[in-house]
């Protein structure tokens, strides 16, 4: 027996065996006397007293009314006002029994200030329940086949978080971006970039700090040609659109003779093509002379293919459209 039980009926040894005190009386009834091991039946309480009274249901604090009977549910009081400053409460409390037999219920206790109301004990029987060993044995329902989700098999700090996960892998997705498209390039993309020049001035001036920087003078002739002809390959590519960087001398040279523009000075960039791959792959050794009239070559052909100056009236009609 719990302490919570053992106080309980020490009150009711104390309190007086009635039905009413005063201006406060309790009745109970059971929906059937009779019950089916397992089952719920309703145990009707049924309280009046003056209004202004506050009482304490003593029985109703334990979860058993006794060792055989439970409370399965102890329900929730309905207050209705009465006249004569008089009100009415009802509660309904289901009982449950597990055991057959013929149990006598123990009054229901009511405590209203100093005086404790009990109710009149009640008879319960509990029917076991009944199997016809003749009747037809029925097998178990089979196992009904749950369909397939896939949010089943996700663990629930996935699923509840979904939206948490979602934005980390778009991050670290960002991050791979931004890593291969700028960092691994050296690039800051926070750095304003600068606006690059046109073709024609960019290689002009990438010819003049070339020559500044004196390579054939002090024996570099394979790193001054290697140079030379990576300006050209970077001009006609910018130029032109041919994709000189890329190209072998020979491509480069039949996709120049099919290019209108550029077709007048083919045979300026062929003489330094062709003395830089001397240089490059057969480590020949050029004289003074020729390192200069390369480096000559290399001006007139940006020099002689540079875009026109576009007119007035032609900026007029490109305006226009």
């Amino acid at each position: 027996m719990s302490f919570k039980r053992h106080i309980i009926n020490t009150l009711l040894l104390l309190a007086p065996l009635m039905a009413s005190a005063g201006n406060t009386t309790i009745g109970t009834k059971l929906d059937s006397a009779r019950v089916t091991m397992g089952k719920t039946i309703t145990l009707h309480i049924d309280i009046t007293q003056d209004k202004n009274v506050n009482g304490l249901l003593v029985t109703l604090l334990a979860d058993t009314l006794s060792n055989k009977v439970e409370i399965a549910d102890k329900g929730h009081a309905d207050t209705t006002i009465l006249d004569n400053n008089r009100m009415e409460i009802k509660r309904d409390v289901a009982l449950q029994a597990f055991d057959p037999g013929t149990y006598q219920l123990p009054p229901i206790a009511y405590l209203v200030g100093s005086d404790t109301i009990k109710s009149q004990p009640l008879t319960l029987t509990v029917d076991s329940i009944q199997v016809d060993p003749n009747g037809k044995i029925k097998d178990f329902k089979p196992v009904a086949e749950v369909p397939f989700k896939l949010m089943d098999w996700v663990p629930d700090f996935i699923s509840n978080y979904w939206w948490i996960w979602l934005l980390g892998i778009a991050l670290i997705a960002a991050a791979i971006y931004a890593y291969y498209k700028w960092f691994k390039k050296g690039i800051n993309p926070l750095k304003p970039i600068k606006k690059r020049l046109p073709p024609y001035e960019e290689a002009m001036l990438a010819l003049q700090q070339l020559k500044e920087r004196n390579l054939w003078q002090n024996g570099q002739e394979k790193e001054y040609y290697t140079q030379l002809t990576d300006i050209l390959r970077v001009y006609i590519d910018r130029r032109f659109g041919i994709n000189a960087v890329e190209m072998t001398s020979t491509q480069i040279m039949e996709k120049i003779k099919q290019n209108k523009e550029a077709h007048i000075a083919n045979n300026q960039l062929n003489n330094v093509l062709e003395i830089a791959d001397f240089v490059k792959f057969a480590n020949m050794h050029t004289l003074a002379d020729d390192n200069e009239i390369a480096f000559q070559r290399s001006l007139n052909f940006v020099e002689q293919t540079k875009p026109l100056p576009v007119s007035d009236e032609e900026e007029g009609k490109e305006a226009q459209q």
